[in-house]
């Protein structure tokens, strides 16, 4: 299968790069996945996991929050607000921020902790 060259950045590092066959995201149009030879795009990021699946059956997930993705010529470009690898997530400290964000009915970061904790429940199977 053909591959794609990914790069996942975040504000205040790059987070991981590397050779994909199929990446998996969730976009303010909806759900998206991108292989080598996609027609280009460019989409405004929701926060929520991605996906980066390898040609060795490994995957990559990361907790993604806001930002956008742009593909074109077989290379994908992830430039995300925050990023973080599933295996970084410290559940704990994850699970207390969204019982701290539910207490302070602040959705946002409500959003933030479900989405760690979503990332590190799917690396973890």
């Amino acid at each position: 299968m053909a591959e794609l060259h990914v790069e996942l950045v975040a504000a205040d590092r790059k987070v991981w790069a590397g050779e994909a066959t199929i990446v998996l995201a969730r976009t303010k149009s909806g759900d998206i996945g991108i292989q080598a030879n996609h027609t280009p795009v460019l989409g405004v990021l929701e926060s929520d996991p991605v996906t980066i699946r390898q040609a060795d059956g490994g995957a990559v997930v990361a907790a993604v929050h806001g930002g956008f993705l742009s593909f074109a010529d077989n290379k994908l470009s992830i430039l995300a607000e925050i990023a973080e690898l599933a295996d970084e997530i410290n559940v704990e400290r994850a699970e207390r921020a969204l019982e701290r964000a539910k207490a302070e009915t602040d959705a946002g970061a409500q959003r933030r902790a479900e989405v760690r904790l979503l990332a590190a429940a799917n690396t973890a199977k």
